[in-house]
């Protein structure tokens, strides 16, 4: 049985663990990484591996044959550079080679949203589609977009960037991106916080905010108070279904996918997809014959399946080049 080392660099945490061929997720276990430049990133990298081996272990008893990462931020996947965490952290640091040179493992790196994509085509809807849209709501919002067969990337890695688009939802919020109502600041879970934060003095509502700014509003009890009816809470779930529900006809009409997969944190349960669906344009949707769908793949885990899929798909290529 072959395995993969493989590691799942977000915003807050990291996630090392071993994956077989067949997506089993083998072992793992969870480092804090926190708001860190990319060279204190890469150093937690290193020393969560060693501490990984060190108390976890192989999970045969002998190494893995290959190691992949997923990471947030602009990733040269095939140069094997990590360009930035974001446009105020960045800098080329050249991941593959420098973590293949401290364990001794051919290492393939690669964006996360963009690795789930991958994994969605190992393990995924891939295995029946090979025009899909992959969109992750999460923390942020991101998309892969595979078009007969190929994953696209962009001029400077930067495809997929979808939640800094306009959807038609006008709440006058700003986005640190320079532009305002950007669906990542109504429909992700920083978004939701945000839009909450934003919309609280125009309606009723039972929500509690933290005391601590710095400290976000949990989505599930926004789902909650919108199920009660809540006017604060049901206008957030309005307004982030009908956002995402533009975002995916905008992108339909631009890749043509016969599928379109929803993964992360914010519609995991499936109560946002049932909302989505309600704005959805049946003539706009009439070609994506499979739907909108939620990804079949470990919510808990898609990092680490996306560094595994990117791990072999790296190390076939090796073999055959």
């Amino acid at each position: 049985m072959e395995t993969y080392l493989c590691l799942d660099f977000g915003g807050t945490k990291l996630l090392v663990g071993e994956v077989d061929e067949y997506g089993n997720i083998l072992r793992h276990k969870k480092y804090v990484s926190g708001y860190v430049n990319q060279p204190a990133a890469v150093e937690i990298m290193k020393n969560s591996v060693k501490d990984y081996l060190a108390t976890v272990g192989w999970a045969t008893g002998k190494p893995a044959v290959a190691m992949g990462v997923g990471m947030i931020g602009r990733v040269d996947s095939e140069g094997g550079v990590w360009h930035q965490i974001d446009p105020h952290r960045s800098g080329q640091i050249s991941l593959a080679q420098e973590l293949k040179s401290e364990f001794g493992l051919h290492c393939t790196i690669d964006n996360d949203v963009k690795s789930a994509t991958r994994a969605e085509r190992v393990w995924g809807v891939g295995r029946i589609s090979k025009n899909y849209i992959y969109i992750n709501v999460g923390t942020g919002i991101a998309a892969g977009t595979v078009v007969n067969g190929h994953q696209v990337r962009g001029s400077h890695f930067n495809a997929g960037e979808v939640g800094h688009t306009r959807v038609g939802v006008n709440t006058g919020i700003s986005c640190p991106c320079g532009r305002v109502d950007c669906i990542e600041r109504i429909a992700s879970g920083s978004g939701f916080d945000a839009s909450a934060r934003h919309l609280r003095d125009k309606y009723p509502t039972a929500l509690q905010f933290p005391d601590d700014k710095d400290t976000r509003l949990d989505v599930r009890d926004i789902y909650a108070l919108a199920r009660k009816g809540d006017p604060l809470c049901t206008v957030l779930v309005e307004n982030a279904a009908e956002g995402l529900a533009n975002l995916i006809m905008n992108l339909v009409r631009v890749s043509d996918p016969d599928t379109v997969v929803l993964g992360g944190g914010i519609v995991s349960d499936g109560y946002m997809l049932e909302k989505i669906h309600s704005y959805l344009n049946p003539q706009t949707m009439r070609f994506v014959s499979n739907g909108v769908v939620l990804t079949k793949l470990n919510s808990d885990f898609v990092g680490l399946l996306g560094a595994a899929a990117v791990a072999m798909e790296g190390s076939k290529a090796l073999v055959t080049a």
